[in-house]
């Protein structure tokens, strides 16, 4: 049956249906270089670790990597930067390949179809997304798979936005870019991205506090709160200080891409995904911010994604669902 599939800068998701229930495969985009010599692969095989052999290194993948960049307080290599394929990581292609292929099973019949997440061209950042586009889409059609691409804010407004009509604003805030599409009957009004996400969360915490990135994004994934309150100076303090900034830049550029359009009269809700959505107390933040933006929308209602990690694999999953349909109707998942 046909798949969704996310490919984020921090994890690849893919979706798909098992029954009435919907399956979820996910991997850190991520890797880490180690020399090889047999006693380190004793060590990776008796642990399970996720790795390949590559002439004289091993690259460990996916979440193992982050395990390990802890343990030997090193960084780990990222295929992707601010959302799209890292120029200045040589090893890029070929391990988003291979991560793509543990979580996307081979197709199980001729013309099964794939919906595949990209982003929108950033508004802050003179990059193209075209490029990236591009090769995640050869790099899907080499396993086999109908491949289509889709807006990754476009993701959000299918997957959680269907009683609305598919009309609404779609925030997908992840590690490398943070996208957001405004859609009126599934048809995108505005689309963009910004070039802050998590990551940009972790870097300046880093930065004011000395810590390393990894360490940082593992305080931050560990029960973070947004609604307690930090000490001055703390890591947890510094990190509520870039959320604030980071929720206030989204809202204001897209304030801004809002005079550019003519939106129809109707009721706008915000869907809100993405892990960095994830902290107890995001919502509450967002909601303030945003009253005190007013927007030229009438903002129905606010909601984040029920499963924030999972929510545009999930829309990819409907758009291919959809697709497949011999009628061409929206499914539910």
């Amino acid at each position: 049956m046909a798949k969704g599939l996310d490919v984020g800068t921090m994890n690849i998701v893919c979706a798909e249906k098992e029954g009435d229930a919907t399956k979820y495969i996910m991997q850190r985009n991520a890797f880490l270089e180690l020399e090889a010599s047999e006693l380190t692969r004793n060590m990776l095989d008796a642990a399970k670790v996720l790795y390949i052999q590559k002439d004289d290194r091993f690259y460990i993948l996916g979440e193992d990597a982050f395990k390990f960049a802890n343990v030997f307080k090193r960084n780990v290599r990222r295929p992707m930067k601010f959302g799209i394929i890292s120029p200045d990581e040589k090893e890029s292609i070929p391990m988003i390949k291979l991560i793509i292929e543990k979580v996307v099973a081979p197709p199980a019949y001729d013309g099964e179809v794939l919906y595949v997440s990209s982003p929108a061209n950033p508004v802050d950042l003179n990059v193209s997304v075209l490029y990236h586009k591009k090769t995640i889409e050869a790099l899907s059609k080499r396993l086999g798979y109908d491949t289509n691409v889709i807006d990754e804010g476009l993701a959000v407004i299918y997957s959680e936005l269907s009683k609305y009509n598919f009309t609404g604003v779609g925030i997908s805030i992840g590690a490398g870019l943070t996208n957001v599409t405004v859609a009126y009957m599934a048809t995108p009004i505005v689309s963009f991205s910004i070039a802050r996400g998590g990551d940009w969360i972790d870097e300046q915490v880093a930065i004011a506090t000395g810590l390393t990135r990894e360490r940082v994004t593992s305080i931050k994934e560990k029960d973070f709160s947004l609604d307690s309150e930090f000490e001055l100076g703390s890591v947890e303090g510094a990190i509520s200080i870039y959320y604030d900034a980071l929720i206030t830049y989204i809202i204001q550029n897209l304030k801004r891409k809002l005079t550019e359009v003519t939106p129809p009269e109707a009721e706008f809700p915000i869907a809100i995904a993405g892990g960095s959505t994830k902290p107890r107390g995001f919502l509450d933040l967002f909601e303030r911010r945003l009253e005190e933006a007013k927007l030229s929308i009438d903002v129905s209602k606010i909601k984040r994604a029920q499963e924030p990690l999972y929510s545009v694999a999930r829309g990819c999953l409907i758009a291919a669902l959809t697709k497949e349909s011999s009628e061409g109707e929206e499914v539910e998942v």
